[in-house]
């Protein structure tokens, strides 16, 4: 059996209506690539320069109803990120994570646009000085690359280090922001 277009579209929008939907995700494009977008009925939970085995991983983690979906808010306030009109975003989150990696993250949300924080100072401001490789793991494993911006964490002599979606996409995305690179 074939299902046309309008059928899908009807039964996609059925589903949401219903609540049948743990994840809703879409692959967007940006300056920076293709970016894989998901959201729960809570908040915005991935980004992902890899889309490829992202609705698996999403299945395990939130649940098996995983819906292809547009997400408008997600897509626009990404869109006025990279045209240099917003400097923060206002989606919420929905971020399962353990403690140490929350505290980070919520550390993390609070760099400022265009400014730029070493592994070891975010690993002091969330009380683990000691902490700038465990810190450098979190950002590694960072599930909202972009929002929560650990492309804004250089190492300790304020050198580029690795980034997720690469070193270019990490330069790109600083340069975007005016930050002063050493």
């Amino acid at each position: 059996m074939n299902v046309t277009p309008d059928l899908d579209t009807r039964f996609r929008e059925a589903a949401l209506r219903e609540g049948l939907v743990d994840v809703r995700y879409d692959i967007v494009d940006s300056p920076v690539g293709d970016l894989f977008l998901a959201a729960t009925e809570r908040g915005l939970c991935r980004i992902s320069y890899w889309p490829e085995g992202m609705e698996e991983s999403l299945a395990r983690t939130y649940g098996p109803r995983v819906l292809r979906s547009p997400l408008d808010d997600v897509h626009r306030e990404l869109d006025e990120y990279f045209e240099g009109t917003r400097r923060e975003f206002d989606l919420p989150i929905d971020l399962r994570v353990a403690p140490f990696h929350a505290d980070v993250l919520a550390e993390l949300a609070r760099v400022p646009y265009g400014r730029t924080e070493t592994y070891g100072s975010l690993a002091a401001k969330v009380g683990r000085p000691k902490a700038a490789r465990a810190v450098g793991t979190v950002m590694h494993h960072n599930p909202i690359p972009i929002v929560l911006p650990c492309h804004r964490i250089v190492g300790a002599n304020g050198s580029l280090t690795g980034y997720a979606g690469g070193l270019d996409v990490k330069l790109r995305l600083l340069q975007l922001e005016g930050a002063m690179l050493v």
